[in-house]
């Protein structure tokens, strides 16, 4: 049995929900199935710009979720986040494989 996390009740609701991303760790490693190109037809800067903004509201709700779990204040845990993923972005601690994922049915 898979450990995979609920639907958001607004997704539920939504029947033009797209769901973007699914993240997991398995076989020692970072597994990932993306949904792109959405803005493709307007241009990669768009593309990369949405891509930009989802990954910092993204940021921003796991700092809040810290957060209520007591580990620090959101500020503090934002900036520690932002800093990981500058550094990670530039060096990287493991190779990537792959494309876009399974396809979802």
């Amino acid at each position: 049995m898979m450990d995979a996390l609920g639907v958001p009740p607004a997704a539920v609701r939504d029947t033009s929900a797209l769901e973007l991303a699914r993240v997991w760790i398995a076989e020692r490693g970072l597994h990932c199935s993306l949904r792109v190109g959405l803005y493709a037809e307007q241009g990669v800067s768009r593309e990369t710009a949405a891509w930009g903004i989802i990954l910092a509201d993204l940021a921003g709700h796991l700092a809040d979720a810290l957060s209520a779990e007591g580990l620090g204040p959101q500020a503090d845990l934002l900036d520690a986040l932002v800093e990981s993923f500058n550094s990670e972005a530039v060096a990287p601690s493991s190779g990537r494989t792959g494309g876009r994922g399974a396809e979802v049915s």
